[in-house]
């Protein structure tokens, strides 16, 4: 709870213009962690302009610099991967929601096919491939949310509806945690709580958890003969 609670105050201090050194010299804690705290937050002209030290201002300029070539590094590659690998076959597609699932998805039971996350790409990665891998009618699939009890219910149903471009029929009675999103969030991981998707029918179930059995089972094989 210390550390989250340094970590909010670091990204307030940051919000407020203060250099790398001000924040470490006022929480204590080192400038490895204060990076990782604060890469996404950056100085504006502004508040550089601000800065006396002119070695403060130096380094400032330097991370700025650092981030800048880090973005134009990481989209030339997002470019290459997108040429190299979209679109998807309907076989790509259907093993990489077969991976997720092995990861994500439930398994406790004979029938839910369910998969549960925070991240609404994945939410929305979840339902094409079940509508278009798993042929299941978008209205009937069924959205469960688990939400803390310092967020606002309708808002949160309202934000999924839109992400996953369905109506509020779709969603059954959502799971409130007694616990609060504020004492567990850090880095807008819970923003909008869980969010799980799916449908019941134990035939499907059998056979993903099949398909799973299959590549585990054989690359199982594989790794022995390593």
């Amino acid at each position: 709870m210390a550390k989250l609670l340094e970590h909010r105050r670091a990204i307030r201090l940051r919000k407020h213009g203060k250099s790398y050194s001000q924040i470490r010299d006022i929480l204590r804690v080192s400038k490895g962690t204060l990076s990782v705290w604060l890469r996404d937050y950056p100085l504006s002209k502004e508040q550089l302009r601000k800065l006396t030290a002119v070695n403060e201002v130096r380094i400032e300029r330097f991370r700025k610099t650092m981030k800048e070539k880090r973005d134009a590094r990481m989209q030339k590659y997002y470019r290459e991967q997108k040429k190299k690998w979209m679109p998807l076959s309907d076989k790509e597609l259907f093993i990489a929601g077969l991976f997720l699932y092995w990861g994500e998805g439930s398994k406790a039971d004979r029938y839910h096919v369910f998969i549960n996350n925070t991240d609404p790409q994945v939410v929305k990665f979840t339902l094409y491939w079940m509508v278009r891998c798993l042929m299941i009618p978008k209205n009937k699939i069924r959205v469960n949310l688990h939400l803390y009890s310092d967020m606002d219910v309708e808002k949160e149903i309202r934000f999924w509806c839109r992400e996953l471009n369905v109506s509020k029929k779709s969603f059954t009675k959502p799971y409130i945690k007694q616990s609060k999103r504020a004492d567990l969030d850090q880095k807008g991981l819970f923003g909008h709580g869980t969010c799980g998707i799916g449908f019941s029918k134990t035939e499907i179930k059998e056979r993903i958890l099949m398909a799973i059995k299959v590549i585990a089972d054989h690359y199982e094989a594989k790794v022995v003969k390593l």
